[in-house]
């Protein structure tokens, strides 16, 4: 299976570490990664906004888009229209809806919020760096706001996606957190967001899917 870490990666990986340290995994001398896990799922995500900005923004040079680039070589995928992004936008779409079941209003949801914010090649550094702080700082609050709720077994999917959604309900809504830290972290996440305009459900199924991944993850080390 084609993977690459690059800088669009990091802030992710980061998010990882945390959420594997609240789910109480094992990751120590591990580095056997499964298709379809966690990693390819980060990896697939990143493709996507990738080639949505390709072909929003007429990006040609592969070099700069290194996701896109070894998602196209390895997979083989052929340019359509002779424009990058839209047959690899296709393929990657395809990939996770049939592998971590994605609806169509979530890729809906990132096509808009790049079109809104990025209206030249200049903007797209910016727009990243934005959506990986929104993205950690999602993850940190969810990990530190749900806490040992996250150790519920994975069959127990509606409750832990019924947590999921109240979780990023009271990030966006909740004012009286008694933690200033984490108050501080709230109000970053609100303004990142709007700039990006996600939903609250755009929000909790990303979470979920993350934390249904890290789950399946963990499950060889623990036998639950």
């Amino acid at each position: 299976m084609w993977r690459k870490k690059c800088n669009f990666a990091g802030e992710f990986f980061i998010t990882m570490g945390i959420l594997s340290k609240i789910l109480g995994r094992q990751t120590a001398g591990n580095n056997e990664m499964k298709i379809g896990g966690m990693e390819d799922f980060m990896t697939l995500i990143r493709v996507y906004f990738q080639a949505v900005m390709a072909a929003d923004l007429n990006i040609t040079n592969l070099a700069a888009l290194p996701d896109l680039r070894v998602f196209k070589t390895s997979l083989r995928v052929p340019t359509q229209g002779g424009k990058l992004g839209i047959g690899e936008k296709a393929r990657c779409k395809k990939m996770l809806k049939e592998m971590y079941d994605m609806d169509d209003q979530f890729f809906k949801e990132i096509d808009q919020s790049i079109g809104r914010r990025c209206k030249r090649i200049q903007d797209v550094q910016a727009y990243l760096l934005q959506f990986q702080a929104f993205i950690q700082d999602v993850m940190m609050l969810t990990g530190n706001l749900m806490k040992f709720k996250l150790r519920l077994p994975s069959f127990f999917k509606k409750a832990i996606r019924t947590m999921t959604e109240k979780t990023v309900h009271d990030i966006f809504t909740k004012n009286d957190y008694t933690d200033a830290g984490v108050m501080k972290t709230v109000v970053a996440v609100r303004e990142y967001n709007k700039r990006l305009n996600f939903s609250e459900k755009w929000v909790t199924d990303f979470v979920y899917r993350v934390v249904m991944l890290a789950k399946k993850e963990k499950q060889p080390q623990s036998g639950e």
